[in-house]
């Protein structure tokens, strides 16, 4: 029988195992890291039930990705993604001063019941000079593990609420004028082996799906060191309203296959997203872990039987 177990190595990070395998699905790793890369809690590594791994943790070429974790690239002037900070007309820059933090507060609760573990944490987001601009509550599910199909997922919600006096202006390198670049938002940096892997969405699939607007879109990569493929699936809450459709900011994703594999349901991709003070931004996003390479009438089929 398949079944969650938590182990919480405080002050550093909470591994989720699967017990019929013994395969460590994620590590969500809260330890301090390095103020230039804007420290911030995060999952690696992530693991299929087969026990592959399908996330990269700081690159040589970008080392503030790492794994799956949530960023705000262009934040009323500040850097809450970490490296250099894009200024139109210049180019990448190195501005130590504008990249800030979100600090891990406290946990509300750490705990697995049967088949379904749960991770709930306050954070406090706040720019290079410490001052407190959101705060955060936070909820990661692992859950529908299937031992069968080969899958599980994992459900990430985050409430930001802006603690200023004054508008908190969410952005991307796209609304500051680089074109196609607007990543921010919950961001995954898979591995190496998945670059020129396969890009899916519901109406099509390839690079060209960045900047589009869609319900869901899907990655699928070739391991390294072991055969076989991995899919992940991201998908909006209906919630979100990606579309836009009932007044909230709409969404696009950022995707890329070459020269590394990413994925971003941004935000904030052409225009500026603007949360006025003591107002609250709520988002919940799912991801599928699947083990082998998911065609699309799987995806459609999967997400269909588990609403």
């Amino acid at each position: 029988m398949s079944g969650l177990r938590v182990v919480h190595a405080h002050g550093d990070r909470i591994t989720i195992t699967e017990t019929s395998t013994g395969v460590e699905l994620l590590s969500y790793v809260y330890a301090p890291e390095a103020a230039w890369e804007s420290p911030k809690p995060y999952i690696h590594p992530l693991r299929t039930l087969a026990g592959d791994v399908v996330t990269d943790y700081r690159p040589n070429d970008h080392r503030w990705h790492k794994g799956l974790q949530l960023t705000a690239s262009h934040l009323s002037g500040a850097n809450l993604w970490g490296g250099n900070s894009y200024v139109h007309g210049e180019g990448y820059l190195e501005l130590p001063q504008r990249v800030g933090s979100m600090a891990h507060v406290a946990f509300d609760e750490v705990a697995a019941h049967d088949d379904r573990a749960v991770i709930a944490e306050r954070l406090t987001w706040h720019p290079y000079g410490g001052e407190l601009w959101a705060g955060e509550e936070r909820r990661v599910e692992i859950h529908d593990v299937d031992t069968e199909s080969g899958s599980w997922a994992l459900t990430w919600t985050s409430v930001v609420t802006n603690r200023r006096d004054e508008p908190l202006r969410f952005g991307s390198p796209t609304t500051a004028g680089r074109e196609m670049a607007g990543y921010t938002g919950l961001f995954w940096r898979g591995p190496r082996a998945f670059r020129d892997g396969r890009i899916i969405g519901p109406d099509g699939e390839g690079p060209g799906l960045m900047g589009e607007q869609s319900s869901w879109l899907a990655f699928s990569g070739e391991h390294d060191g072991a055969d076989g493929h991995a899919t992940l699936v991201f998908a909006h809450a209906p919630e979100n309203d990606h579309l836009g459709e009932h007044g909230t900011h709409p969404a696009h994703w950022f995707v890329r296959n070459e020269p590394f594999a990413a994925v971003a349901p941004s935000w904030a991709f052409y225009d500026e997203l603007e949360l006025a003070p003591g107002d609250t931004l709520t988002r919940r996003y799912r991801i599928v872990v699947a083990d082998g390479s998911w065609e699309r009438q799987e995806i459609d089929k999967y997400l269909q039987t588990h609403p």
